[in-house]
């Protein structure tokens, strides 16, 4: 079934121009299909020249290599398609195309993890400080800062948050979610959230729900602040209401501080206020319930 799915995007793509070419590299990869996801990407650039699409879709081969740990082609991959991106940004803002920032960032991510896997772990971790400063206010500042997290902050006190005082906390285990109205993973996270705060909250678990604006609302309608905040509330009481009375402090720069790219990102601090656990993406309840535990002993 997957070869037969794989021939039929393939051959749908070299007969029609390839206005889908990064959703349909993004399914192979998923499907671990590499090689036709190649053919893809090869072909339109046989047919279209370089573009800010196929840089993109370069950039998905490079993240599908890396978690098949095919480093060498990651890095490959993720050479091509930051070259290719650069060239074609030219003198531009970063943020003036939509495929570019997803090709530098990727590109960025793959190899820093590169470098990680290869035993390198601080010439990633100085490869992404510099990254930081050079991307520094772009759309890819976050995806930066949340790799870097993943390789350097635990253990690390943890950031300040903007709207909450968590030294007001010293003493007590924190969890942080970062969430986003439009964001269904975390809707579909908050159960295992919920759950996890309720058992632990009488041995001191305290439970943060930082948030930020994006600047629209149901749709993508684009909202001010004041009509985005009033949205966030009704959200709020439709999809979190297993969590009421969590504190949701509101801000762009909690976002930036711990990388909170990916939505929902989970953080857990220890009683001294030290991170002990950074995970981009929807957690297990079996997981959080012991990281938590580690953190109470």
């Amino acid at each position: 079934m997957r070869s037969l799915r794989a021939a039929a995007v393939f051959a749908f793509a070299c007969a029609f121009a390839q206005a889908s070419l990064v959703n349909d590299v993004r399914a192979l990869v998923a499907e671990q299909n590499l090689a036709v996801a190649d053919r893809l990407v090869r072909a339109a650039q046989f047919k279209q020249g370089p573009t800010p699409e196929v840089a993109a879709a370069l950039s998905w081969l490079a993240r599908g290599a890396f978690h098949a740990r095919q480093i060498a082609q990651a890095e490959s991959y993720a050479t091509e398609s930051r070259n290719l991106a650069m060239r074609l940004l030219g003198p531009r803002r970063i943020d003036s195309d939509p495929y570019l920032p997803t090709a530098v960032g990727a590109s960025i991510e793959v190899h820093a993890g590169v470098l990680a896997a290869r035993g390198q772990t601080a010439e990633a971790v100085a490869f992404l400080r510099d990254e930081l400063k050079t991307w520094d206010h772009t759309s890819i500042e976050e995806r930066i800062q949340k790799n870097l997290n993943l390789l350097s902050l635990e253990g690390k006190p943890a950031p300040r948050l903007e709207g909450f005082d968590l030294a007001a906390l010293h003493g007590r285990p924190v969890l942080l979610f970062f969430w986003a109205h439009w964001c269904p993973d975390c809707k579909a996270d908050v159960p295992v959230i919920s759950a996890v705060a309720r058992r632990f909250a009488p041995q001191g678990l305290a439970l943060v729900g930082p948030t930020r604006l994006y600047g629209y609302v149901a749709g993508g309608d684009p909202a001010p602040p004041a009509v985005e905040k009033q949205y966030i509330e009704q959200v709020r009481s439709r999809y979190y209401a297993p969590l009421v009375g969590m504190p949701a402090p509101l801000s762009e720069a909690n976002f930036q501080a711990y990388g909170a790219s990916t939505t929902p990102t989970v953080v857990l601090v220890d009683r001294a206020g030290v991170v002990r656990f950074y995970h981009p993406g929807a957690v297990s309840e079996a997981e959080l319930s012991a990281r938590v535990q580690a953190v109470l002993r």
